[in-house]
């Protein structure tokens, strides 16, 4: 693993508000959250950014975790919204590919 906060927190020298883990994702509360609810899917593989991303079916699964997160926590019938950002000018701020999940309120449009 790269030496990155999230791949910290993968390996338990920094904690973290864990919602799910398998063998290959991990979904956790964002410590800076933009809504009520607010969380992070990433591979436990570092990968940078979304231009890094080669595995289709680990992309697919940062999706689905997201989705079934946001069932387990009660919000995903009335709605959520899912958010990957790349590179400076999407606004990345951690450079380990990652999946916001925000929900718990009505999201307006355009995000920014």
């Amino acid at each position: 693993m790269e030496n990155c906060i999230f791949c910290s927190i993968i390996k338990g020298d920094i904690p973290g508000d864990i919602l799910y883990s398998d063998d290959r994702v991990l979904a956790f509360k964002d410590v800076n959250a933009q809504a009520p609810e607010h969380f992070l899917v990433i591979p436990k593989e570092h990968i940078a950014n979304a231009n890094d991303a080669s595995d289709e079916a680990l992309m697919g699964r940062l999706s689905i975790t997201a989705a079934n997160v946001a069932k387990e926590r009660g919000f995903a019938e009335k709605g959520y919204r899912l958010v990957m950002n790349c590179n400076e000018y999407g606004g990345q701020t951690v450079s380990h590919i990652h999946l916001h999940c925000l929900g718990g309120r009505q999201m307006t449009w355009p995000p920014g």
